[in-house]
C-alpha cells in the first residue's frame, strides 16, 4: 500500500563516478578508528590489533568536493583528516578478506572532519562520539573511480595539504588493517550493500581547520578533494 508521506523523503546523497554520466547513491558511512598506527600514537591511544573498530555518520553528513563549507557549529577546534574512502558495489555478509575486494565499486580521496573538543569531552565521560563525529559536512568527498582503474590498495602515497603546506603523508600500505581484512570484518557485524561507504582512517598530521583554510587530499590515480572554508564575515 502507498503510504501518504506527511513531507517529502530526502533523496540519498549521490557522489559523481569518474567518467560516467552516472551517479552513486550513498546509503550509510562508516569509518575506522585509529587505522595507522602514527596516528594512533599521536592522539596518545594505542592500536588495537586485536580487531578494527568504527564509528559512522549520517549520509547527509556527505559533502562533496570543491565546496565552500561555514565552520562547523559547537566547536572551538575542528580537525582534518584525510582518508581513502572505499564505495562497496555488491554485497557482503560474513564475506572471506579473499573474496572482499570483489565487491568493491571503487575508491576515492575523502576527509572525515573532526569536533575534537566535542569528542576529546566525549571519551573522558565515557560517552559516545556522535556531536564529535557525526555533523553536516563532516564527510567530504572526491569523486569516485572504478577498482579496476584504481588497482588494489598498498603502495600509493596519501597526502594532505592545509593552505598549502604538507600536513599529512603516508602510504597506503601503513594501514594496520587492510582494505579487504576491514571489509570481512565489518561484514560479521552489518549486511554491507551497494551504496555503503568505508572511510579507512587517517594518517599522523591531523590538525585543526579554520576559517579561510583550503585543503588538497591526494592519492595517486584517484580524483583529489579540495574544501575550502568560509572566512569570518
Amino acid at each position: 500500500m502507498t503510504q501518504n508521506l506527511l513531507f517529502d523523503a530526502p533523496m540519498p546523497p549521490v557522489i559523481p563516478i569518474k567518467g560516467e554520466a552516472r551517479a552513486f547513491p550513498v546509503r550509510r558511512i562508516f569509518c575506522v578508528g585509529r587505522n595507522y598506527a602514527a596516528h594512533a600514537a599521536e592522539m596518545g591511544n594505542e592500536v588495537d590489533r586485536e580487531a578494527p573498530f568504527y564509528f559512522t555518520k549520517s549520509a547527509h553528513a556527505l559533502c562533496l568536493s570543491g565546496a565552500q563549507i561555514a565552520y562547523p557549529l559547537g566547536t572551538q577546534d575542528c580537525h582534518y583528516e584525510m582518508e581513502l574512502v572505499v564505495a562497496m558495489g555488491g554485497d557482503a555478509f560474513h564475506i572471506s578478506k579473499e573474496r572482499a575486494l570483489d565487491a568493491i565499486f571503487g575508491y576515492a580521496c575523502g576527509i572525515d572532519l573532526t569536533r575534537r573538543d566535542l569528542q576529546a569531552a566525549a571519551k573522558d565521560k565515557r560517552r559516545p562520539w556522535d556531536l564529535g563525529k557525526d555533523f553536516e559536512n563532516a564527510a567530504i568527498i572526491a569523486p569516485i573511480t572504478k577498482a579496476g582503474a584504481f588497482g588494489t590498495p598498498g603502495p600509493q602515497p596519501i597526502t594532505l595539504s592545509h593552505n598549502g603546506e604538507r600536513v599529512q603523508e603516508a602510504l597506503l600500505s601503513d594501514m594496520v588493517w587492510s582494505v579487504p581484512e576491514l571489509i570481512a570484518h565489518l561484514s560479521q557485524f552489518y549486511h554491507l550493500r551497494p551504496g555503503d561507504l568505508i572511510y579507512t582512517g587517517t594518517p599522523a598530521g591531523v590538525g585543526p581547520i579554520m576559517p579561510g583554510s583550503e585543503l588538497l587530499g591526494e592519492i595517486e590515480d584517484l580524483e583529489a578533494v579540495h574544501i575550502t572554508v568560509a572566512p569570518k564575515e
